[in-house]
């Protein structure tokens, strides 16, 4: 297998694929949520994690900087910290602003995928903080664009509630 064509391939294609459908969205939209069920994320809340679902995790495999406090390890975090209720979880301020991040967050993710080797995507052990099992870095990497990948298709379904004319072809670029 080889993990890096595999891995920029699929980096790219669901990074395209969510600037597509971010385009989509207004600032009007960003305090919109769900209006059954609990604990959703406003639209401006999931554009907030969405440009933080990939690269910086990336990052976090790649060097061990997950991007904590000094002096503090992720380990550290209670659960609640590690992951909050939706109404706890930060909001983007703009769409032009969920543009640029996610933009940056891309490049993070290429350039962390461009400084490791197809031996250390195979073989290296990767435990995360959440889960200390000793995955191979490719996998973990893989899973943080599938990370990515789970919230571009609830951007999709969040702009499909809305009324937005979105069709499968928008969630797969097609």
């Amino acid at each position: 297998m080889n993990w890096k064509a595999l891995l920029e391939a699929e980096t790219r294609s669901t990074y395209s694929v969510t600037e597509r459908l971010l385009a989509l969205v207004n600032d009007g939209d960003l305090p919109w949520k769900p209006a059954t069920g609990r604990n959703w994320m406003t639209m401006g809340q999931l554009l907030m994690h969405i440009t933080q679902s990939c690269g910086m995790c990336f990052r976090g495999f790649v060097t061990g900087d997950w991007g904590m406090p000094e002096g503090k390890e992720v380990s550290e975090l209670t659960p609640e910290e590690q992951l909050p209720p939706a109404e706890k979880l930060p909001t983007i301020e703009s769409v032009a602003e969920a543009k640029r991040l996610l933009g940056e967050d891309r490049q993070v993710a290429l350039e962390m995928l461009a400084a490791c080797g197809e031996e250390e995507l195979a073989n290296k052990p990767a435990p995360a903080p959440w889960d200390p099992t000793a995955v191979v870095l490719g996998h973990r990497l893989l899973q943080m664009v599938e990370h990515l990948k789970q919230h571009k298709g609830q951007l999709f379904y969040y702009l499909k509630l809305q009324g937005k004319s979105v069709n499968t072809g928008d969630l797969w670029g097609m």
